[in-house]
């Protein structure tokens, strides 16, 4: 695939979803780390169900910590893995409070050094809260990268370093949001919707669903 075929694509994309963005509720950079720590192996869906009841008892470093993990494990545990979740969590809290004047680091390194937190929910992090050109990997951008050949890979990070390289600069904010929206609404897993692709035609996939 070539340069100008990528820029098309996204250019279609991003007309057909202007506004692109995480589904997860937040309001804060900090909202947005706990949302995205709680959302390993969840449903956005089910996370906001969990942070609608949560963040309104708490929703900074502080009040969280204040918390104590034994009310987060059970604000929480409708959520898998809550029990390491609620542990991080209130880990990363503390970080928070004593080394950052609890605000949300926005460097990657800084990021991954944080309990629970790692280089997929930074990307996301560094991306939604702080509009950096990065891309976190998940099921959704790896299928479409692959099926379209955006960026062809066999692993996750090698998906994300040949998109970094091949996205065109002015698609590489809004990128991952695009792929994840796309993946989860059109190029769906099972059942992809081709013929209301607004991509069909540029597309590479072989086993079109028409």
């Amino acid at each position: 695939m070539n340069a100008e075929t990528r820029s098309e694509m996204f250019a279609r994309l991003l007309k057909q979803i202007p506004n692109p963005t995480t589904e997860l509720n937040y309001s804060t950079s900090f909202e947005l780390l706990v949302a995205v720590t709680l959302s390993a192996q969840a449903t956005d869906k089910s996370v906001n169900q969990v942070t609608d009841i949560l963040f309104p008892l708490a929703n900074t470093p502080e009040t969280i910590f204040e918390l104590g993990e034994d009310t987060l494990r059970e604000t929480i545990k409708s959520i898998g893995l809550f029990n390491s979740k609620a542990k991080h969590i209130i880990q990363t809290c503390r970080i928070l409070i004593d080394k950052y004047n609890s605000e949300v680091p926005e460097t990657r390194k800084e990021l991954e050094a944080l309990p629970g937190v790692g280089r997929k929910t930074a990307n996301v992090v560094l991306n939604t809260a702080f509009g950096q050109p990065t891309i976190a990997v998940d099921t959704h951008i790896y299928r479409v990268a692959n099926r379209t050949a955006i960026a062809s890979g066999k692993t996750v990070l090698e998906v994300e370093k040949k998109l970094i390289k091949f996205i065109p600069d002015e698609f590489k904010v809004p990128a991952h949001h695009l792929m994840i929206l796309h993946g989860r609404y059109v190029c769906k897993a099972r059942s992809p919707h081709c013929p209301d692709c607004t991509l069909l035609d540029l597309c590479e996939y072989e086993e079109k669903n028409i």
